[in-house]
């Protein structure tokens, strides 16, 4: 019943598109993520819902500001969900119903909180990585060993990886940009290795003449054959195929994230870490570590990919001296009880 309301309210001109089908074609046409995608899609259903499905076109600003207010005190969510909620609800008004009032402007953002990362020991990590095994571990050491975000190493395609350079190259990472990273000589062997198995997968899979893995922007257009080439395939492949949320098209995935995080969450209960550990704790432990080697922060936001300095400047404030590095005047006078 709610679906078939929320279809028929979003037709305004004969077979005009539905609401949420209006919206996501704006978020492809602006080359969001799929993940933005589908959390825009989410908040705006849950607004329109919330206001007893009511098209978006009768209401303004008191029931935008009624839905968050209602998520921040009935729901209790953290600032960043709140904020999320209400850039998928501007770009709605903006972007998708080419509303521009100036209640827009008006309508004030949650502070963010402002915390520390987590960041663990080298002897904590050493812990935590020898408890992970398989493809996981593989993919935990790759984390922490060149700093990269979950996504970016889970997408990592075979061409990326430059044996001969010691470096791997991350695509659209966060802001779309490109980067280098260095690739761990630990991890030289262990990734060849790795690529022979995959090669086996990929080699099956052109055998039977399955779909191509997925290719971004138009790029599977202009190089029909490169999604079933072997440099575009995953250098982590799933086991199992997939639909393609956006096309329908039955293809190989890459591994999913929850396998990963999964892994690391016994991984650390088996390390006996008390802190909590999630996959970024392991960049935030690279950065770190870093700067206690003796890296210089400019280099360590190249590889974390920071668009500015700030950004990077955190992890100066959890070095291995305690808060800011500084060393507390009661070690100078040497009491011990």
């Amino acid at each position: 019943m709610e679906a078939a309301v929320l279809h028929e309210q979003e037709r305004e001109q004969g077979q005009a598109p539905r609401l949420l089908d209006q919206v996501r074609e704006r978020i492809r046409y602006r080359h969001y993520s799929l993940r933005t995608e589908r959390a825009y899609v989410h908040w705006v259903r849950g607004f329109v819902r919330f206001h007893g499905l009511r098209h978006p076109r009768e209401m303004g600003v008191e029931e935008v500001e009624a839905f968050l207010r209602w998520l921040a005190g009935e729901r209790s969510v953290a600032p960043s969900t709140h904020n999320q909620a209400l850039s998928a609800l501007l770009f709605l008004y903006r972007e998708v119903l080419g509303v521009q009032l100036p209640w827009l402007n008006e309508i004030g953002r949650p502070k963010a909180r402002e915390r520390v990362p987590v960041v663990l020991s080298m002897a904590e990590v050493r812990r935590v990585l020898d408890a992970a095994a398989g493809v996981e571990g593989e993919v935990l050491h790759l984390l922490y060993g060149t700093g990269m975000r979950l996504m970016e190493a889970l997408r990592l395609r075979v061409k990326d990886v430059d044996f001969e350079r010691g470096e791997i190259v991350v695509r659209e990472g966060k802001g779309g940009k490109d980067r280098r990273v260095m690739l761990p000589q630990a991890l030289s062997a262990v990734l060849a290795a790795r690529l022979l198995q995959t090669r086996v997968i990929w080699k099956g899979d052109r055998a039977e003449d399955r779909g191509g893995v997925h290719m971004p922007d138009a790029l599977e257009r202009k190089y029909p054959r490169a999604a079933m080439s072997w440099g575009w395939f995953w250098v982590w492949p799933s086991e199992r195929l997939s639909i393609d949320p956006q096309t329908g098209v039955v293809r190989r995935h890459h591994l999913f994230e929850q396998r990963i995080q999964r892994a690391l969450r016994r991984a650390a209960h088996t390390a006996r870490i008390v802190k909590p550990v999630t996959v970024h704790t392991l960049r935030h432990s690279f950065a770190t570590h870093l700067l206690e080697s003796g890296h210089d922060i400019r280099t360590v936001q190249e590889l974390l990919g920071h668009a500015d300095v700030s950004t990077t400047m955190i992890y100066t404030h959890v070095l291995n001296r305690g808060a800011h590095g500084v060393r507390s005047p009661l070690d100078a006078l040497g009491m011990v009880r």
